[in-house]
C-alpha cells in the first residue's frame, strides 16, 4: 500500500530509490499539490496533473521513498538527458533528497544532464542548483505561460 509522506514523517533515511510504477502516480501527484501550496511549483498547474507526471516521452522516472516506504520525492527524464519533475515533500527538503534522485540519474543517464528552471527572483530552485554543481548556460523565454498568462523565463543548466 502506498501512503502520503506527512508532516510528522521528516525520518528520510535510509532513502532509496526506485522505479516510479504506475499505482505511485496519484500519491505523487497529491504530493506534488502539497509542493505547489508550498513553493509554487508547477509555475503553472495541470488539469490532469497525474498525467503530467507521465508523459509519453518521459524515458524514465523515479520516486525516492523514506524509511517507511512514503514517497519523498519524484524526478523524470527525458529525451536520455533532461532532469523534468523534480520535486520533494516539503517536510523532506534540505535533507539531501533531491541530491540523492539527481545523483541516480546522473548514473543513469552516463554523465551530462540539462535542465531547466523558472527564473525566480530568490528561487530555492536556482539556490539549490548553483550550490550542488549545475552550471547556468542561459535564459530563455518558456514556449508556454504561466498562471494568468505571464511570460515565464526559464534558467537552463548543465551538469
Amino acid at each position: 500500500m502506498v501512503h502520503d509522506v506527512g508532516v510528522t514523517d521528516v525520518a528520510v533515511w535510509p532513502l532509496t530509490i526506485r522505479e516510479r510504477r504506475p499505482e505511485d502516480l496519484e500519491t505523487c501527484a497529491r504530493l506534488l499539490r502539497r509542493v505547489r501550496l508550498a513553493n509554487g511549483y508547477p509555475a503553472k498547474w495541470p488539469s490532469r496533473p497525474s498525467a503530467w507526471l507521465d508523459l509519453p516521452e518521459f524515458d524514465q522516472a523515479w520516486v525516492a521513498t523514506n524509511s517507511s516506504g512514503l514517497i519523498v520525492g519524484h524526478v523524470a527524464v527525458q529525451n536520455g538527458r533532461e532532469v523534468t519533475r523534480l520535486f520533494v515533500a516539503p517536510e523532506a527538503r534540505r535533507l539531501g533528497v533531491a541530491s540523492a534522485l539527481l545523483d541516480h540519474v546522473h548514473i543513469w543517464a552516463g554523465g551530462r544532464l540539462i535542465l531547466n528552471v523558472v527564473d525566480k527572483v530568490n528561487s530555492p530552485a536556482v539556490a539549490f542548483y548553483e550550490s550542488t554543481g549545475w552550471r547556468y548556460t542561459h535564459t530563455t523565454t518558456a514556449d508556454w505561460a504561466g498562471s494568468r498568462g505571464k511570460t515565464v523565463r526559464l534558467r537552463h543548466y548543465v551538469r
